[in-house]
């Protein structure tokens, strides 16, 4: 018996998309937002000695998300305020040594302040905390009593009633009965069923709507003021300028760290007669090379994204009433030539400065919504806006159902299912009509 072996050399080509490292890192700088590309090229000039990090001191670009833009004079002012926050914790702590006396009592006041979260409520149960040190409950509740007391007013409450409760004590200009209503009647008065709260206390259904309205200028949250410094500004990457009808879009730099080449460092570790360093400060400047070029293409990327959006957007920038057009992802990439996932990293986080305010520019994507009379498309942008100015504008004491709200879009040639309007009322965060009436006198 023969045994043929046979043997056959094949090349085969296969053609692979390989993602480098370089490449992943190109296409998260894209997606960072300033502050967190800032921070990257931070950290990238200390692991980096050729990288030369100069900030630009210049601050004319910061705007907070309020679209206000700030003048030299209260930038001066706002950069006394230090950049160590001082925190709810803290805050309260100092407090507690200023104003109480080093007994037992305080002692059990600083355990408490443990258990104050961010938004200034107390999360142990007193049980629990008596329990914890070894204090009967009346110590307890006078050590909570104690925290009660304290700036800001609402700290230490157990729950959104007492929170409330507490800032009304304070409070000399609250409507007489706000602190009783609240204290009896808190369920009713958020579900609004004012009538018997009237009844009950002898007053008119407009008393009630004084007092409703008072406690929506109350915070749910007293200790969130300390935390409500951070993340407030932001630095638009693209900046418009409208004349005569025209639109200019410019890349924001202002405020950027600007990147320099260490050259003269480069020059005499070149020097140094060593491989190993030589190969090692060659491999610095490339990365310095790579990480320049990167940048630039991260800004080139969202201006040319930002130039086809305004452009396709125009009437948003010059109608008060701020229509947008439907537009998405893919019509943009198409026109430029990208992938839809460039536009995607090229929007998110990266912001428009306006002579009227600051916008996201993923905020100006909105698919569209067709008119069945018409065959035309209205964004769905456009619609909530609609819907909210009929809202705003409508009679308090007998406000719009959402059939109603049908029937006035439909007048404007916007064509629409009830169903519909009562998904966009929600998404805007507006109560149904019920929950609208307001019973002023």
């Amino acid at each position: 018996m023969k045994f043929e072996q046979h043997l056959s050399q094949q090349q085969k080509q296969v053609q692979k998309l390989a993602m480098t490292q370089q490449l992943q890192q190109s296409i998260q700088i894209l997606q960072y937002n300033s502050e967190e590309l800032n921070a990257y090229i931070e950290t990238k000039s200390l692991e980096n000695p050729l990288i030369d990090l100069q900030a630009n001191t210049s601050h004319s670009d910061f705007t907070n998300s309020g679209s206000r833009t700030y003048t030299n004079e209260e930038y001066n002012y706002l950069n006394q305020i230090p950049d160590d926050q001082t925190s709810l914790f803290e805050f309260l702590i100092d407090q507690i040594h200023l104003n109480y006396r080093d007994t037992y009592l305080r002692t059990l006041v600083l355990f408490l302040v443990e258990f104050i979260d961010l938004n200034g409520y107390l999360t142990i149960d007193l049980e629990e905390a008596a329990r914890q040190t070894g204090a009967t409950a009346i110590e307890m509740l006078d050590a909570l009593t104690l925290i009660q007391q304290l700036d800001p007013a609402g700290v230490g409450a157990r729950n959104l009633q007492e929170c409330l409760m507490l800032q009304i004590e304070r409070d000399d200009a609250a409507p007489s009965l706000a602190y009783i209503v609240i204290e009896e009647e808190f369920d009713q008065l958020a579900n609004r069923k004012w009538p018997s709260i009237a009844k009950k206390f002898k007053v008119d259904l407009s008393d009630i709507q004084k007092i409703f309205d008072y406690i929506q200028t109350l915070t749910p949250s007293p200790g969130s003021i300390f935390e409500s410094t951070s993340g407030i500004y932001i630095r638009p990457d693209l900046t418009i300028r409208t004349k005569d009808r025209q639109i200019t879009v410019l890349s924001n730099k202002k405020g950027a760290p600007k990147l320099q080449f260490q050259q003269a460092y480069f020059e005499r570790m070149q020097a140094v007669e060593d491989k190993e360093v030589q190969a090692y400060i060659q491999e610095k400047k490339n990365e310095f090379e790579w990480l320049e070029k990167t940048i630039i293409q991260r800004g080139d990327t969202i201006l040319r994204v930002g130039k086809e959006i305004v452009e396709r957007q125009q009437a948003f920038f010059f109608n008060e009433d701020r229509p947008l057009v439907p537009m998405t992802l893919r019509e943009i990439a198409e026109t430029l030539d990208i992938h839809e996932s460039t536009v995607s990293r090229a929007v998110n986080g990266k912001y428009l400065e306006t002579s009227f305010g600051v916008f996201e520019l993923r905020s100006f994507f909105s698919h569209g919504l067709a008119n069945e009379s018409t065959g035309e498309e209205t964004s769905t942008s456009s619609v909530k806006r609609q819907l909210q100015r009929l809202v705003d504008n409508e009679n308090k004491a007998k406000p719009l159902s959402d059939q109603k709200i049908v029937d006035l879009l439909k007048e404007q040639d916007i064509d629409i299912s009830r169903r519909t309007v009562t998904k966009y009322r929600e998404a805007l965060g507006i109560p149904a009509s019920s929950k609208r009436k307001r019973y002023d006198k």
